[in-house]
């Protein structure tokens, strides 16, 4: 299991250093095809934006697995340890819940795009590109159940 999740990693970290050097590949090829000559490649803007919302949700992703996401701790600083870890196993289980609500109407919404055959741009169907949405919203949620429960089980302490 401890390999898969190694393997889980690498991949995640992977895929982030491959779309952040593809934007800036082709945001530089963008300027300077604009700038050299005249005009650039009509389908690296919108295609540039789908790698921003890939590229922010995997982070995101990244965010959880370190627990460094946004968090609001003022009862974890002023309360005791017992209180400290209730609180820490209510609001991990809180995100897992709405990041599950998340996850299932954002796969709503993709079903509902693949069915009306939206477009992204080029001919290219917009659902696959929107998949990354339920995906990593399912992943943070199990990630936020895995912490909840260790937290519950092991305590603060062992946590990194």
């Amino acid at each position: 299991m401890k390999k898969l999740v190694t393997w889980v990693h690498r991949a995640e970290d992977s895929l982030l250093v491959l779309l952040l050097l593809a934007m800036i590949l082709l945001a530089g090829f963008d300027i300077l095809a604009r700038s050299l000559f005249g005009g650039g490649v009509s389908w690296i803007p919108p295609l540039l934006r789908v790698l921003v919302l890939w590229l922010g949700l995997l982070g995101a992703l990244l965010a959880t697995r370190t627990r460094e996401h946004i968090a609001i701790d003022l009862i974890n600083r002023l309360a005791g340890p017992k209180t400290k870890r209730l609180m820490t196993v209510v609001t991990l289980s809180f995100a897992a819940v709405i990041c599950g609500i998340i996850a299932w109407h954002s796969y709503a919404f993709l079903a509902v795009s693949r069915d009306f055959g939206d477009i992204a741009f080029a001919q290219i169907p917009a659902w696959p590109l929107q998949a990354i949405i339920p995906f990593s919203f399912a992943l943070m949620g199990l990630r936020f159940i895995a912490q909840s429960l260790d937290t519950a089980i092991n305590g603060l302490e062992e946590q990194a």
